[in-house]
């Protein structure tokens, strides 16, 4: 399939206050439009635009009876590709930082979710796209070590605060990598594309969500200390207290954070807010 051309001029300069790189190797483009797997009158929502480079493949697959909503903070970029866009009303640009809107409500209804993702705000877009109501599936192409840092299983080098919070509530895959070279400007990291779908079965509830994070957080600040040197610090309890509760979550007093997986920290944050 020949994928379409980007909606704005190569001439529109990367600003490096937004952290853009534009993504230009249609075949990449087209495999990540492919990832998000979209169906006839799906609602499709992109994060950073840009020129409008995989805009214009997610909008060939959507089609007239789906819609597609980009958000874009770019006021410039956003104005070119509403100007491009004028004639398709299934095409709706909304200019704005995509970490002050709400997703969901943007959406109204199902919908799922895309985006070449700013290397310098990857991990609060990722949270603010997790926030319910969250995508039926989410495709984004993010810095390779953000990747490898999601899909990080326990145990691993790089499993850490960011693997088990996103683990929690969703799934991880790795799709494929991509080069600097296929970027304007060139990024002098190399991309990887990922698939985030959201499960359902999540290990913890849209209540506990917060404190989970946060709990997480801090028990990872302490990664090569005994589970009972955190607990005390993170939960405020003397060192007594911090058996208790892991007794109580069945995780040894000499685990480290580092080799325990979303579930166990769920446990825990359940025997801490009993």
């Amino acid at each position: 399939m020949r994928e379409p051309k980007p909606a704005v001029a190569i001439t529109h300069g990367a600003r490096k206050r937004f952290g853009q790189h534009f993504l230009t190797d249609p075949s990449i483009l087209g495999r990540i439009a492919d990832a998000v797997g979209i169906v006839a009158g799906a609602t499709v929502v992109e994060i950073g635009p840009g020129r409008g480079a995989l805009t214009a493949p997610l909008v060939s697959r959507v089609g007239p009876s789906g819609r597609l909503i980009a958000v874009e903070v770019d006021r410039d970029l956003a104005a070119s590709l509403r100007t491009h866009y004028a004639e398709r009303p299934e095409v709706t640009i909304h200019g704005g930082d995509v970490l002050d809107t709400d997703i969901g409500a943007l959406a109204g209804g199902p919908y799922l979710l895309a985006g070449n993702i700013p290397y310098n705000i990857t991990t609060p877009i990722l949270f603010r796209a997790l926030e319910r109501p969250r995508a039926e599936r989410m495709v984004f192409l993010v810095q390779r070590e953000v990747a490898e840092r999601l899909a990080a299983a326990p145990a691993s080098e790089t499993y850490g605060a960011l693997s088990a919070n996103v683990q929690a509530v969703a799934t991880i895959e790795i799709l494929f990598k991509v080069s600097a070279g296929a970027f304007v400007p060139p990024p002098q990291v190399d991309s990887a594309v990922i698939r985030v779908t959201p499960r359902t079965d999540p290990d913890i509830e849209a209540h506990e969500e917060a404190a989970f994070r946060t709990m997480v957080q801090g028990l990872f600040s302490f990664r090569r200390k005994q589970m009972v040197r955190g607990v005390r610090d993170v939960c405020a309890v003397n060192g007594q207290g911090a058996v208790e509760l892991l007794d109580r979550a069945g995780i040894r007093h000499t685990d480290r954070p580092e080799v325990l997986g979303p579930a166990d920290f769920a446990r825990l944050l359940r025997a801490w807010m009993r």
